[in-house]
């Protein structure tokens, strides 16, 4: 069985871990190949008894809750190890195993010195900042293509890991020092906190490339999970208020390995409002009392950070650009449910830039933030969709507006959530068909 890719079409927190989820028992592996624990995934399931647990993911694919699954942390991830284990510790109190957990030795790790380097940076930019959640994202990719980054499989030679942390530190002590007014890192002290991680984290360490073309040359089914989304994505997203990684279909090949030519089909999962995080563009936020009703009957708040998430209508616009971007073959629709009790749910068709009308994404940063949204109004439902297992179920207005949205984002809604739960989901086509 191919590849397929699983990725977010808006400015992430779509629900890209229980669309994962949603694919179930027949996912051999699941990938995550870009990112690190800036962005998270809450996963609801639903036990036997009535009960729901609720699991909430940074730096683990969605994948570890799936028993039998294979979860591989690619190399195009950066780690925070102290993170990584403390999510390993909390979900093994739980009852969840997380032995079969993989570990690219080509992943990069984030040093101390990267996490101060975002904050001190984002408290200098002032009103100019980005956004970041300060965890060090940015610096750690940016020492990757400087070519001074640590890898984890240099946590397992002292002499190279220790003239690496020499190398990084000669420059960014400098800069923390004589620019931020902050104290200098220690080489040695560096060097003691991520090797005290090492002999944990050998026996997960592997080439994932090989493994998974091993894996698929057994017909094993691998899932690309990216971690943000695509307007977050640093080349095809809002920049410069995106991430520092591709999150986009193409990042799944650079960060995991795996060629194109083995990718059967690209999930993209979309949420029926939109919302996001941070600073940036967003023409159909809203900054009234409905962003406060869809952000409170969302829960619209980050898994990672707990930010509290901007809000606003379906940006159709966004939905086409992703299907293009993607090469998008299925798109997952969330978070239906919140929009019941609505009178009248707008839907964002094209843009107004000064005086002129966009249907596409406009190139230019400048033009985006100018963009006006252009609405098309659906009437609203009242009905309780929880319970819908098929298109049938769900009332006539609700059905109306899930047909716009197809036909505006021109690729197939094969699913939708109606609910938080594993099993609140209507399928509408199997997406492993």
């Amino acid at each position: 069985m191919p590849a397929i890719v699983l990725v977010g079409a808006q400015w992430g927190d779509e629900g890209k871990g229980k669309a994962t989820d949603l694919l179930g028992s027949r996912i051999d592996g699941v990938v995550k190949f870009n990112g690190g624990n800036n962005a998270g995934h809450t996963i609801v399931i639903n036990g036997d008894d009535g009960s729901r647990e609720k699991y909430a993911l940074h730096l683990l694919p969605s994948g570890i809750l799936t028993p039998g699954c294979v979860p591989i942390i690619g190399n195009g991830v950066v780690i925070d190890l102290g993170v990584l284990f403390e999510e390993i510790d909390g979900l093994e109190a739980r009852g969840v195993d997380t032995s079969k957990l993989i570990v690219s030795g080509s992943a990069h790790v984030i040093a101390p010195y990267n996490r101060t380097l975002d904050q001190v940076t984002e408290r200098f930019l002032g009103k100019s900042k980005i956004g970041t959640t300060g965890r060090g994202i940015g610096p750690t990719y940016a020492d990757k293509m400087s070519r001074v980054g640590i890898r984890v499989q240099d946590l397992f030679d002292a002499d190279v890991l220790h003239a690496k942390v020499t190398g990084a530190l000669a420059q960014k002590n400098q800069v923390l020092v004589k620019i931020y007014n902050r104290k200098a890192f220690d080489v040695q002290a560096v060097v003691d906190e991520l090797s005290s991680y090492a002999e944990r984290l050998r026996p997960m360490v592997a080439d994932t490339s090989l493994l998974l073309e091993q894996m698929l040359d057994r017909d094993e089914t691998i899932v690309l999970e990216a971690g943000q989304a695509t307007l977050l994505d640093v080349d095809h997203g809002t920049y410069p208020f995106v991430t520092s990684s591709s999150a986009t279909a193409g990042g799944a090949c650079t960060g995991s390995g795996i060629p194109p030519t083995r990718i059967s089909s690209v999930i993209a999962v979309i949420k029926a409002y939109t919302t996001r995080v941070g600073e940036g563009p967003f023409p159909t936020e809203l900054l009234d009392v409905k962003g406060e009703i869809l952000r409170d009957n969302g829960a619209e708040f980050g898994t990672t950070t707990g930010r509290p998430r901007r809000c606003g209508w379906f940006d159709a616009v966004i939905g086409r650009y992703a299907t293009r971007i993607n090469g998008v073959t299925d798109f997952v629709l969330t978070k239906l449910d919140v929009l019941t009790g609505m009178d009248e749910v707008p839907v964002c068709v094209a843009y107004e830039i000064d005086g002129v009308r966009h249907d596409e994404l406009p190139m230019n940063q400048a033009d985006f933030d100018r963009a006006v949204p252009i609405y098309e109004v659906f009437p609203g439902w009242t009905e309780d969709i929880s319970k819908a297992r098929s298109i049938d179920d769900l009332p006539r207005n609700c059905r109306d507006y899930v047909d716009a949205l197809e036909k505006m984002i021109k690729a197939p809604i094969s699913a939708i959530g109606v609910g938080p739960g594993r099993d609140e989901t209507i399928v509408v086509r199997d997406l492993l068909d």
